[in-house]
């Protein structure tokens, strides 16, 4: 133990920090200083697993189960001790600040929480965060390297996990807020309807005749037929945890949902009332104020915005447009950090297994630096919307309302990447761009051309405060 312990010390953090008391005689500061947050309810047993062997290989007091600490109470104590070490003139304090990362262990809604803590907080110098894939599809995590299957939980595993972390290349990518508001009902309630919550970078607010919803998504929106199979999924896994204890049953039970739902066969199971352009108007931000229609064809029953170049297991739905398609729709390369998002169109599940084709991807309706989805009494009375992999179930106007959902660019984060990232930057010397060859793509699928335009920030979730200058109540 004491040797595994001395391996370590590089990514140690000592107790004065974590808990208080006397600072110990300690020669060097650690060269990967981490805090780790272990989801213990994803990927079966092997959440607990993993916090047993990080406490046995770390400091307990670094590592954490999110099942019992928010982890921001445990940011906001640990940068309270940390700026008030640096004022007494600690310079250990101030190393471990400037080098500290976060781990955190989970599914995409674990890496989705992580990263709306850490930019609610506004810490200074903001910590990157690493993801070690424990859920389902593990997308965000795939999207910058760290792989797609749920990994060993033994000594040597970890270790191998944190020297990854200690040499991984920090990369921004944008932010992106939501906000939702509606009038409250006269019946009946405005709530996502059970027996799932709100997703954890999602909060309510309810004033006097409206309800809002606001927070922020760093991977992708969705709504519709994806996201109601991920409802069912996540319904069934709360309702019976015991039976989703393994990554591949977890995936398999994904694609029975998507058979026994009839998303094969849409155009004959589903009602056109569930198509998207008959559930919403669409808007598309393509300069700043401006709003243009966006047209989708009716046969497209889910619709993606898409940030990272993973979606549905590690999957990409916008694909690599070639260079001859780049110029004639005015379209740019998908980056991470270029505050656009990449909007993406699928009419069934078959339309979706194109993307395990080489050159496969969705519908490419636009890219744009805002979006807004106007909804209006209909034929139906709610729909499945999804960000970071946490779905919901939205209830609809039943009277003469709108309901209005506007995603916006807001600001960045610090992600950790491995070389083996499928995320590009814009300020990488090797951009997308150059790998796109002049062949036609796969699909024939009808596109809508889109012109590129100026970012909006527009506010975020829980903490943040949306601006003075935004009107709120254009939005009811």
């Amino acid at each position: 133990m004491v040797g595994d312990r001395g391996k370590l010390k590089e990514f140690y953090i000592p107790n004065y920090i974590l808990v208080g008391g006397a600072m110990p005689k300690i020669k060097f500061a650690p060269a990967c200083p981490v805090i780790v947050f272990v989801n213990t309810r994803s990927g079966g047993q092997l959440g607990g697993e993993l916090l047993l062997t990080y406490r046995a290989l770390l400091n307990e007091h670094q590592v954490f189960d999110l099942g019992e600490t928010a982890p921001e109470k445990v940011l906001h104590k640990l940068y309270v001790a940390l700026e008030t070490l640096k004022g007494s003139g600690d310079v250990l304090a101030a190393d471990i600040q400037k080098r500290l990362r976060i781990i955190a262990a989970g599914g995409d809604g674990t890496a989705g929480w992580l990263l709306s803590v850490v930019s609610d907080l506004k810490l200074p110098n903001p910590p990157p965060i690493a993801t070690m894939p424990l859920g389902t599809g593990n997308n965000v995590h795939f999207a910058f390297g760290w792989g797609k299957k749920n990994p060993g939980t033994d000594r040597q595993s970890v270790q191998y996990f944190l020297n990854q972390v200690k040499t991984a290349k920090e990369m921004q990518i944008d932010s992106w807020h939501i906000i939702m508001r509606m009038r409250t009902r006269k019946e009946g309630s405005c709530d996502p309807i059970a027996p799932l919550e709100l997703p954890h970078s999602l909060h309510a607010f309810h004033q006097e005749g409206f309800q809002t919803f606001r927070g922020g998504f760093w991977n992708y929106f969705s709504m519709g037929m994806d996201a109601q199979i991920s409802y069912d999924f996540h319904a069934q896994r709360k309702l019976h945890a015991e039976k989703f204890n393994n990554q591949l049953i977890n995936q398999s039970t994904y694609f029975k949902l998507g058979c026994t739902q009839g998303w094969f066969f849409a155009s004959l199971m589903h009602p056109s009332s569930r198509n998207i352009a008959h559930l919403t108007k669409i808007k598309i931000m393509k300069r700043q104020g401006h709003w243009e229609e966006l047209h989708i064809s009716p046969s497209i029953r889910s619709i993606v915005c898409l940030n990272l170049p993973s979606f549905s297991g590690g999957l990409d739905p916008w694909g690599k447009p070639n260079r001859k398609k780049l110029r004639y729709r005015d379209l740019t390369p998908p980056y991470v950090d270029d505050g656009l998002l990449e909007i993406v169109g699928f009419r069934d599940a078959w339309h979706g297994l194109a993307l395990l084709a080489p050159k496969g991807h969705g519908t490419r309706l636009a890219q744009a630096h805002g979006v807004r989805f106007e909804f209006c009494k209909g034929a139906v009375d709610h729909t499945f919307m999804r960000i970071d992999g946490e779905p919901w179930k939205q209830p609809l106007p039943v009277d003469n309302d709108t309901v209005v959902v506007e995603i916006s660019h807001f600001g960045q984060v610090s992600m950790l990447a491995t070389p083996s990232k499928r995320s590009k930057s814009i300020s990488d010397p090797v951009s997308p761009a150059t790998s796109h060859d002049d062949d036609d793509d796969s699909s024939n699928e009808e596109e809508y051309p889109e012109d590129s335009g100026e970012r909006k920030k527009f506010g975020a979730s829980d903490t943040f405060k949306i601006p003075d200058r935004i009107d709120i109540a254009r939005f009811s």
